[in-house]
């Protein structure tokens, strides 16, 4: 099984800082706890959010969501998958990975964001295989999986999509122009009636998925294709503060 490593900054950090065991009272060596003292003092599930996505090239916008759902949600982490290749996309235009998961570490930096190729070693395409595959490997985590509302629109596209809302929850951040596209989605039909009100976001860890929350948060317009656009090589940037053969995987820890 893999080990956790550090965040992108490589130090480990918390967006949360909550503690990770209930420090609520002292027992004494010589006494037995019963179920609930046991309960307090186990070591809380380390909550992680998800936010999938070629990053071709990572910017403000990754950032930005992933700073203020973490905020809304309580997370301690959020784990940036850089995908191998997204069926959903042309693979035209699209850089190697290499470039775009450089890309990811520099627009993560400072930030306990672990930014990571995992599904390439775990040889998973598809999102809903990825998540079962997270919870086998990582018990001690609880993911929650983060997306803007522009792929809740094309949801009841992706693979298994009600098997994957069913393992587990689905946090939806807002996005400029997406938002009633999402609302009026094929996939919100099913998906409407476990749709948890947004000032229970933070109670997410105790959902029973299916569970989507819909997070308002500061919209930021900042496109990826917008930013090709304006650099058609931005890849060729992308490794200048980067040695390839230096970077490693912020999860596994292996070289890329």
């Amino acid at each position: 099984m893999w080990k956790g490593g550090p965040s992108s900054n490589g130090r480990p950090s918390s967006f949360s800082g909550t503690p990770t065991a209930c420090r609520t009272e002292t027992v004494t060596t010589n006494k037995v706890m019963n179920a609930t003292e046991y309960a307090c003092y186990r070591p809380r599930m380390i909550a992680t959010g998800l936010l999938g996505g070629s990053f071709n090239p990572a910017h403000r916008g990754h950032r930005r969501i992933s700073i203020n759902a973490a905020k809304a949600l309580g997370l301690d982490e959020v784990w940036w998958l850089v995908s191998p290749g997204n069926p959903l996309k042309d693979v035209a235009g699209m850089a190697p990975l290499e470039h775009r998961f450089a890309s990811a570490r520099a627009a993560a930096r400072g930030l306990p964001i672990r930014v990571t190729a995992i599904e390439r070693e775990l040889g998973t395409r598809y999102t809903v295989d990825t998540l079962h595959a997270l919870r086998r490997h990582f018990p001690e985590r609880r993911f929650v999986w983060l997306m803007g509302a522009d792929n809740l629109a094309q949801f009841h596209q992706w693979r298994q999509w009600r098997k994957l809302a069913a393992t587990v929850p689905i946090a939806v951040v807002s996005r400029p122009g997406y938002d009633a596209p999402a609302h009026s989605a094929r996939a919100m039909g099913w998906l409407r009636g476990f749709v948890r009100p947004e000032c229970q976001a933070r109670h997410w860890t105790k959902w029973k998925p299916p569970a989507l929350v819909l997070l308002r948060l500061p919209p930021d317009p900042t496109s990826a294709t917008a930013l090709r656009t304006a650099d058609h090589d931005w890849h060729q940037n992308s490794l200048k503060t980067f040695n390839p053969k230096a970077l490693r995987d912020g999860v596994t820890r292996r070289p890329l």
